[in-house]
């Protein structure tokens, strides 16, 4: 029987999770150019946050924002590059590895070339986070330098048309950050899924669909995207009472 025969369901699941990581970016990105989602809301929130600062001549409120932010970045690409050391840790010794989850309760034994494969199937999911959150460093690194060379109030040879101009560039430079900081946590998402395939392909695959429809939940049906795209309406003004003087 030859490899692909005897792993069939393997490669089976492998698709599965391919197709359910790429289709659900090709449909989120798709879907949200029109609707109402976390991503397309934040970047309005973005293009207020950049008008604003134009009308303020102390910027230090707003570089800090940015800083928080590739810190925030800065602190997974670190992580990944830890999750991939242990990573090619086990798969330096997998034979030891497949040993030891061939002793383990529920787990669906498989050869130590198919147990290879998926180490270097989560490894590789790893490599693109690390590449991801490390681009995601670098833009916010841009947008760092756009404050810096935000026109200042007083400056009159600056228009009107310029500044809001500058205002839309600033904030689509920090929205492409952060869109890359969130296909660098979907892969994550989708690595914890991938681990599940060490223990059966089948949950590999439900695990990966369950993955889609978190995202799809808090990516266009969250509470949080309800409270930010909340209009409210003006209160009525209530009268005081006129204090009895009878």
């Amino acid at each position: 029987m030859s490899f692909i025969q005897s792993n069939l369901i393997h490669l089976l699941a492998a698709c599965w999770f391919a197709v359910c990581w790429g289709g659900y970016t090709r449909y989120a990105t798709w879907k949200g150019r029109d609707t109402a989602c976390l991503a397309s809301v934040l970047h309005l929130y973005r293009e207020d946050w950049m008008r604003r600062m134009l009308m303020r001549d102390n910027r230090i409120a707003d570089a800090s924002v940015i800083g928080n932010l590739e810190r925030n970045a800065s602190f997974f690409a670190s992580s990944t590059l830890i999750i991939l050391a242990g990573i090619l840790t086990v798969l330096g010794a997998s034979d030891r590895a497949v040993s030891l989850l061939a002793d383990l309760p529920l787990v669906q034994q498989a050869s130590q070339g198919m147990s290879e494969i998926k180490l270097l199937c989560l490894a590789m999911v790893f490599v693109y986070a690390f590449f991801t959150f490390s681009w995601c460093m670098r833009q916010y690194n841009f947008a760092a330098v756009l404050v810096g060379s935000a026109p200042m109030i007083g400056e009159r040879h600056v228009s009107e048309l310029e500044r809001k101009a500058f205002a839309l560039r600033a904030a689509k430079v920090i929205s492409l950050a952060a869109n890359q900081f969130n296909f660098g946590l979907r892969s994550y998402y989708f690595g914890m899924a991938m681990l599940c395939w060490f223990i059966s392909p089948w949950l590999f695959m439900l695990m990966s669909t369950g993955v889609v429809l978190v995202l799809y939940r808090r990516e266009f049906h969250s509470d949080v995207l309800e409270v930010m795209v909340y209009t409210p309406t003006e209160a009525p003004v209530v009268e005081p009472a006129k204090e009895n003087l009878a």
